[in-house]
């Protein structure tokens, strides 16, 4: 049974920063292309980061790139998020997924699995 589990969320003051974890199992880890995305309530799914399987490729949306980092430990089967300078409109759940094809990775139709989310508050 495949699982992905994301922790490390909280509540923050407005400039501060925060790091996720999205640990995996049940899966070859090392094989997928994992990505971060975030939901706020009443909008849409938002691809925030990818990072490809040896970690050697990533890619950011624009609005958090040069804030936010992704990078992975394969033999710990996690991937982090490493989040500085947040602002309110970083508030959302986070939820980390793995596609199999790495094809787009931007979209997240082309994601396998998915974990549960993690919420993320950034107070002004």
């Amino acid at each position: 049974q495949v699982q992905l589990v994301e922790s490390g969320g909280g509540l923050v003051q407005a400039g501060g920063s925060l790091s996720l974890a999205c640990a995996a199992s049940g899966l070859s880890f090392g094989a997928y292309v994992v990505g971060w995305f975030r939901q706020a309530p009443g909008k849409e799914r938002e691809f925030v980061a990818g990072i490809s399987r040896g970690g050697g490729t990533t890619n950011y949306a624009d609005s958090v790139k040069g804030r936010f980092t992704i990078s992975r430990n394969n033999a710990k089967n996690t991937v982090y998020l490493q989040m500085n300078g947040l602002n309110p409109d970083d508030t959302a759940v986070y939820h980390c997924a793995a596609s199999a094809s790495g094809i787009a990775p931007m979209r997240h139709t082309n994601y396998n699995y998915w974990g549960q989310g993690t919420q993320v508050t950034v107070s002004a």
